[in-house]
């Protein structure tokens, strides 16, 4: 059993962290290189994708960077970790994307709401995979797993897992706010890491609540369990809701003082929470300039 108030109080502790200056510029820029940016939209089109593709190349406009970077010894801005996009704009992200390291995500399994026959499902992550996803976000069958039919879940992961193997990393999305209690969230984790997940993640970002502290907590202690029984190292990926640096620095503390230092790279911890880029980049030209820049000169996003 999870021990609730032990949680919230460890939470709560975290919250209450801050980090020295002289060492917030590189906490701020790490968070940058763990972002995931997103759009899961209907209303997507090649335009908006393309377009998200340039900015996770550069996270701001060149001609803002130049006079501060330009001649000074503070390192350039890094590009973030992925651009995650549906399946049919892969093919684009693949094409905006060409000779960086970003890699490239699709969502799938019939994402957000998990409902759809498993071949389907199947279908859907290999589609993504054919046409040049590196990574899969998939989501949990919820509907089996709040009718204790956890033995579903577990085989839907496995199946989507070997069709990864070797092609994609598979990232496992809970959707916690509706699995519910501590307990299950645990159990879902668990349920996820011994079905082959590389990640595990919060949520879709479709429904609130998303990311938490005390529910990102709970899985972080699942994947450090779960690295000592088997000396496997799970990512994690808190989703939605996470929208100021302050908070972003909060989770890394939280990871580092969870897991430990080995954790705190884009291979196994991301952010998926595109609107807090900008608050990123915010902070950072606060950091090296003295001043605030407005939001939307970064982007309109």
């Amino acid at each position: 059993m999870i021990d609730q108030v032990g949680i919230h109080e460890r939470a709560e502790f975290f919250a209450k962290r801050s980090i020295k200056k002289q060492s917030k510029l590189g906490a701020l820029y790490t968070c940058v290189s763990m972002c995931d940016l997103t759009t899961l939209e209907g209303s997507d089109t090649v335009g908006k994708v393309q377009q998200l593709c340039q900015k996770a190349i550069r996270p701001a406009p060149p001609t803002m960077l130049s006079q501060y970077f330009n001649g000074n010894k503070i390192e350039p801005l890094p590009s973030v970790a992925a651009v995650c996009v549906y399946p049919t704009m892969v093919p684009v992200a693949v094409k905006a994307l060409k000779g960086t390291d970003i890699k490239i995500a699709s969502v799938a399994t019939a994402f957000p709401s998990g409902q759809a026959p498993f071949e389907i499902k199947s279908q859907d992550t290999k589609f993504a995979i054919n046409h040049g996803a590196n990574e899969i976000d998939m989501v949990i069958n919820r509907g089996a797993f709040l009718s204790g039919k956890y033995s579903v879940v577990f085989d839907e992961i496995k199946e989507i897992s070997k069709i990864c193997a070797g092609k994609a990393h598979l990232k496992v999305i809970l959707e916690t706010g509706e699995i519910g209690s501590y307990d299950k969230i645990r159990l879902a984790s668990e349920i996820a890491m011994e079905a082959g997940a590389d990640f595990i993640k919060t949520s879709t970002g479709k429904m609130q609540p998303a990311a938490t502290v005390p529910v990102t907590l709970v899985m972080l202690q699942a994947i450090s369990d779960f690295y000592d029984k088997t000396g496997k190292k799970i990512g994690m990926k808190p989703a939605g809701g996470i929208r100021s640096a302050k908070e972003a620095i909060q989770y890394l503390v939280m990871v580092n003082e969870t897991l430990g230092e080995q954790w705190l790279s884009s291979e196994l911890f991301r952010f998926g929470a595109s609107s807090l880029l900008n608050d990123l980049l915010r902070q950072i030209f606060k950091e090296i300039s003295g001043s605030y820049y407005y939001e939307k000169s970064f982007s309109l996003d």
